[in-house]
């Protein structure tokens, strides 16, 4: 008996070592990423043939103190690698780190590699070869602690079936597959006549694996086409014997029969994918394979199905890790959970979700929960027994989806629904009124933390559908409010006609210093919308905000209204909105100042757009509170909107605006002409205009905030406060 170390991903240990009990192996030890366990060779050849769970099989030969790369390349160089290998072999190193003062894999494989190398070169006087795609030997290290483990890897990555050319866009790890069937009890379920269903199969990893679960067919067979290894130390003969077994094993399997499995999915390319990896595994004739998404299964019970009265549906469904699709995914789980209790009442069923809240959106009560890791992404197993005879007793309202079908959703959702319907009701009518003849309002907020369980804001731009979700407060568990969001997900864009593609996600939270105009995504995606007989470019992804502040509507208007004959000038300008009202109401010249290079450019675009870019509208990338400290005038119309605060890098200095608004409109209306207006605006919730200080110093200020508040809006009257400043004497 020899020791061995079973790698296999976090999670998995004790699914394992059950395993390995299951293929002879006494008293197998879990430990973290692996199981520990001694084995005869006979025994080590049959996990490398048979173990669906296993991810790396190894064969430690020397452990020892490495805590610098000279410790660690004098350990490996005691090993005597003649005895393990041919000159002749060919060999790679793989090293794994943990806690280690080495903090190099790379580097540390190489230390490794000279002292094989050196050992070969003191016997022989010639070196072998390195060679990382088709080595005869892997050489595996493991660093942790300061401490080394160099083994021999019998087999490489096991997960690695060899069937599998495509796996699509997100692949699942082929014994990740396993592992999901075999917590889901398919085994069982397959011997008692039972059938598997995956409604969204992919490449079709679970439709192969659960064929070779349920057929007895050994994963090594597809895998390892010869030996597993050149080590020395491995029988091939012993091995033979092996692969002759499973075989026949797997011809017998084949002469009973294999039970009936089905593959759905929406994407043709997927399913082309999962056809070529069936008929390199063998296993074509035995799957059927439909195209069909989850909104075009029908609305009674398949005829395919009924014939079943058990069987295990597992599947896979995208994680959802942007929040750009989550609105989509909240649909798609909402959608796979009706159908699971439609089309497959009394089965067992599994899914494996990076995001518990959006296995929440199923409607359906897990049985069992397991932790589970595909690749870097932490996942969850979510086993479902007896379908559909629990789920949706609390149920009152359906959704209708644009299929006709009905979803059922939440109580509280209903409530929501109800809210966000007569919200839209009020609000469209009010667009059509306060557009411009034949132009609506296009873009307006419809809600607004109108229910404080359903804390975000809710924006139409156009065709497009922005919710913006408020952090919860400490107070509300974290799984409530992401079931939350889930529901305004599920029922926002049913009320409001929008399809799902076009609604975008993001969380808000109170923003300071630099990060309140950080690009938050790269993805560049601008799109035209419509604010009276005006265009602007908005942005819903890469960005906190959009690019037009709804709630400055009025106030652009006020400006237009006033701009004709003026020379504008726009401070802190974002993406000049204002700048392109003040051109459209007839500005003779208008100066456009921001820090920012990537919102002025965005700003000359707006005015481009719609043809109103001239030489005498010009812009200017400067610091404003620099810029603000020299003399630029005179112009006739100032508009200053600053940050509430910001600390950006690029700034001098810091500005807070409660504390900086005095020294901000002295210097602003120091640029302006005789008889000239500034108009300053903030968002700072609880700001404190200094009236008395800036009477005192000539200046006349009026709050013009209840006029520019927009009725969409009015649900929240300090989203801004504004002032027009006239200097009655200089």
């Amino acid at each position: 008996m020899h020791p061995y170390f079973a790698m296999v991903p976090v999670g998995m240990e004790d699914w394992l070592a059950e395993e390995l009990r299951s293929l002879g192996v006494e008293q197998p030890k879990p430990t973290k990423a692996g199981v520990a366990f001694h084995a005869s060779p006979r025994q080590a050849a049959r996990i490398l043939m048979e173990s669906r769970l296993c991810g790396r099989l190894l064969f430690p030969l020397a452990e020892f103190e490495a805590r610098d790369p000279n410790l660690l390349y004098e350990g490996v160089l005691t090993i005597p690698w003649p005895d393990h290998m041919l000159l002749e072999h060919a060999f790679v190193v793989d090293v794994s780190l943990g806690r280690s003062r080495i903090t190099h894999a790379q580097f540390a494989a190489q230390r490794i590699k000279d002292a094989v190398c050196d050992c070969f070169r003191h016997k022989t006087g010639k070196r072998p070869n390195v060679d990382r795609d088709f080595p005869d030997i892997r050489i595996h290290c493991a660093l942790k602690n300061d401490r080394a483990i160099v083994s021999i890897d019998l087999g490489g990555s096991l997960h690695r079936r060899g069937y599998r050319v495509d796996g699509g866009a997100a692949p699942l790890k082929e014994h990740l597959a396993a592992a999901m069937l075999m917590r889901a009890g398919w085994a069982e379920i397959a011997a008692a006549g039972g059938a598997l269903v995956d409604p969204m199969c992919g490449s079709g990893t679970l439709l192969i694996e659960g064929l070779m679960m349920a057929g007895d067919i050994a994963p090594g067979l597809s895998r390892f086409h010869e030996a597993p290894t050149s080590w020395l130390g491995f029988s091939r003969g012993l091995w033979q014997e092996v692969v002759e077994e499973a075989q026949q094993r797997k011809e017998a399997a084949l002469a009973r029969g294999l039970p009936t499995v089905l593959g759905f999915d929406r994407s043709d390319s997927a399913l082309r994918a999962a056809q070529a990896n069936l008929q390199r595994a063998g296993l074509a004739e035995h799957v059927t394979l439909e195209r069909r998404a989850l909104a075009e299964w029908p609305d009674t019970r398949d005829a395919a199905l009924s014939k079943f009265d058990f069987g295990l549906v597992i599947c896979n469904p995208p994680y959802g890790e942007r929040l750009s699709e989550q609105p989509e995914l909240v649909l798609l789980y909402s959608m796979l959970g009706h159908q699971l209790k439609l089309q497959f009442p009394g089965w067992h069923a599994g899914i494996l979700t990076a995001d518990t809240g959006l296995g929440k959106q199923t409607g359906l009560r897990a049985k069992r929960v397991n932790k589970m890791h595909n690749g870097p992404i932490d996942c969850e197993f979510l086993f479902f027994d007896a379908l559909g005879q629990a789920e949706g007793v609390t149920r009152s309202e359906l959704l209708t989806l644009t299929s006709g079908r009905m979803l059922p959703i939440a109580d509280s959702a209903a409530m929501f629904r109800n809210r966000l319907k007569k919200n839209v009701k009020h609000l469209r009518k009010w667009a059509r009124r306060s557009g411009a003849p034949g132009r609506p309002v296009a873009c307006y907020r419809v809600y607004d933390a109108d229910l404080p369980e359903y804390n975000a804001a809710i924006d139409v731009y156009g065709e497009h559908l922005l919710i913006q979700e408020y952090r919860a407060p400490g107070t509300v568990s974290k799984a409530k409010a992401q079931r939350r969001l889930m529901d305004m997900l599920l029922v926002a864009p049913e009320v409001l006609g929008i399809s799902r593609d076009k609604v975008v996600l993001k969380v808000r939270e109170r923003q300071r210093g630099k990060n309140q105009y950080e690009r938050v995504d790269s993805a560049g995606r601008f799109f035209e919308v419509a604010e009276s007989d005006l265009k602007f470019l908005v942005n819903l992804h890469d960005y906190l905000d959009t690019g037009l502040f709804l709630d400055h509507r009025p106030l652009r208007d006020r400006i237009r209204k006033l701009a004709e004959g003026k020379r504008f000038l726009n401070l802190f300008a974002y993406t000049g909105s204002a700048t392109v009202y003040a051109a459209a109401g007839g500005a003779t010249a208008s100066l456009t100042v921001d820090m920012s290079h990537t919102y002025l450019d965005w700003a000359r675009k707006n005015l481009e757009l719609n043809q109103l870019w001239t030489r005498a509208h010009r812009f200017e990338q400067a610091d404003c509170l620099q810029w603000l400290k020299g003399d630029h005038g005179p112009f006739d119309l100032i508009f200053l909107d600053p940050p509430s605060f910001s600390n950006s890098k690029r700034m001098q200095s810091v500005l807070d605006v409660q504390r900086d608004h005095l020294f901000l409109i002295e210097r602003a209306a120091a640029q302006l002409a005789p008889g000239g207006l500034l108009i300053f605006s903030t968002n700072l919730r609880n700001f404190k205009m200094d009236v008395d200080q800036l009477a005192s110093k000539g200046f006349r200020v009026e709050e013009t905030s209840e006029r520019t508040i927009p009725e969409d809006f009015r649900r929240n009257q300090r989203i801004h406060q504004t002032y027009e400043i006239h200097r009655e004497r200089r």
